[in-house]
């Protein structure tokens, strides 16, 4: 079985994005760069694998907007924060 992991960036303006993506070596490494950073990790193979096969850089199709608003809502849980709105400035 190979470790996969997949990041999202979601700033309240269209979809969330695939913003890195990786197996294996990349994955840990990955992983690694979220802890460092207070990135809330949360475990879910099935929507990992779903989003693996996403370019990066590319807006999730809406067929993935309810499994991974449960991802993000269970991270932003997790991490205390709310997520951004449209209303929201992404650099604040």
């Amino acid at each position: 079985m190979h470790a996969q992991v997949a990041a999202l960036r979601y700033d309240g303006q269209g979809a969330p994005r695939v913003v890195a993506k990786g197996q294996d070596e990349l994955a840990r490494r990955i992983l690694e760069v979220a802890r460092e950073h207070d990135v809330p990790i949360v475990s879910s193979p099935e929507v990992v694998s779903m989003l693996g096969q996403i370019p990066l850089e590319q807006e999730i199709p809406a067929s993935l907007y309810v499994a991974v608003a449960e991802v993000l809502a269970f991270a932003y849980s997790l991490s205390g924060r709310a997520p951004p709105g449209p209303d929201s400035d992404p650099g604040s």
